[in-house]
């Protein structure tokens, strides 16, 4: 289980469980923090697999990315992703070695669809959730366009994002998941 959704359980089960308990007993819940409406719900309730099933329409490419990046990621993570206060997102497109050992886009993440799903969960940090499936798209359409992965000029949208092969697809051992 991600470490996104190990957050998200330890904020949604407690609620969910709470109504439950009040529902089928006469003993009263205690009141922790405030039932989620169905649009609260409808913001997290998202999921992108790696094969880029569940990644909303919309399209954007490397330009209008830069843009976003510069505005809302540059503080964070660098003026070209090179890590500042935060992770660098931009390396040489090539996975990690114990000479190499990078976790930027480039060099690490083995699908272009996680990168979406990641930037729209939790980026920016302040106001996560607020970009557009289009800023979104353009946003990760430049950062892998930094990363080398893609041309300047790659529109990205469902198809076009699923079709990426990023350069640690077939390097990436997974950790949690049993042959």
């Amino acid at each position: 289980m991600s470490m996104l959704r190990r957050a998200a359980a330890a904020i949604f089960v407690p609620v969910v469980a709470t109504s439950a308990i009040a529902a089928d007993t006469d003993v009263k819940a205690p009141r922790l923090g405030t039932p989620l409406s169905t649009g609260e719900i409808a913001k997290w309730d998202r999921t992108i697999f790696a094969d880029g099933r569940g990644l909303p329409p919309g399209k954007g490419a490397a330009k209008d990315g830069r843009v976003i990046y510069e505005q809302k990621c540059a503080d964070c993570h660098g003026l070209r992703g090179e890590g500042g206060t935060a992770e660098e997102l931009v390396s040489e497109p090539k996975p990690p070695s114990g000479d190499y050992p990078s976790k930027a886009i480039g060099s690490y993440w083995p699908f272009a669809p996680t990168i979406f799903d990641f930037v729209r969960r939790s980026m920016p940090p302040a106001a996560a959730g607020t970009l557009t499936a289009n800023e979104t798209y353009a946003l990760t359409a430049y950062l892998l366009a930094a990363n080398g992965v893609i041309g300047e000029g790659d529109e990205m949208n469902a198809k076009t994002l699923a079709a990426v092969h990023m350069p640690n697809r077939d390097g990436f051992i997974w950790i949690d998941v049993k042959p």
